[in-house]
């Protein structure tokens, strides 16, 4: 684990000069990183009734010391946008239903040994998160209808799991989001900068 741990930071020091202001013991790993993620949010279950494929993007502070802890602790926040389904436009008096949400997840990332490591660093990773969701949906009727617009705000809690490859700078992560009557698929590019290593 701590030769895994110096692939991650010598990796990290190569791309990016850092000054050090003093020597730490030789077998502790420890750093602050920012990062920056897209992709799409597929909606599954009952969710897909009412809304089609979103999008969604999040910024996130990572932490890792392994002195203490063998994982990466994140905070995650973000903004995600659902459009309405066309069959369920369809079936309903609305011309629009959508739902724009905003993210905050805690939870820990475990990066696996490396499966490449000699042209460059390729590593499996695992995370598991607890959710918080803040959602605001906006219902639009059909101009021949008079009724006024509404709107629906709901704060809701769940959690999510995920799986995916890392190069560390950058990594592709697929991880299920559970929230109630609100389960999708999250696929996120993520880019992540050093804003402090140590070790």
């Amino acid at each position: 684990m701590i030769k895994f741990y110096k692939y991650i930071l010598i990796t990290l020091l190569i791309i990016q000069p850092i000054t050090i202001a003093e020597k730490p013991p030789a077998n502790r790993a420890a750093g602050l990183f920012f990062g920056i993620g897209v992709g799409p949010r597929i909606p599954v279950g009952d969710f897909t009734n009412t809304n089609s494929v979103g999008y969604g993007f999040n910024l996130e502070l990572s932490y890792t010391d392994n002195e203490y802890l063998p994982v990466f602790i994140f905070l995650n926040a973000g903004f995600e946008q659902y459009s309405s389904s066309l069959s369920y436009l369809k079936e309903t008096e609305f011309s629009n239903y959508s739902i724009n949400s905003v993210p905050i997840s805690i939870g820990a990332r475990y990066y696996f040994p490396p499966l490449i490591e000699s042209i460059f660093l390729l590593m499996p990773i695992v995370q598991a998160s607890a959710n918080y969701n803040y959602s605001h949906t906006l219902i639009e009727y059909d101009d021949g209808i008079r009724t006024p617009s509404r709107y629906i705000d709901e704060n809701k809690f769940g959690f999510s799991a995920g799986a995916g490859v890392s190069a560390f700078m950058m990594e592709l992560i697929t991880s299920y989001n559970y929230l109630p009557q609100k389960q999708f698929i999250s696929v996120d590019l993520k880019v992540r900068i050093p804003l402090y290593i140590n070790f």
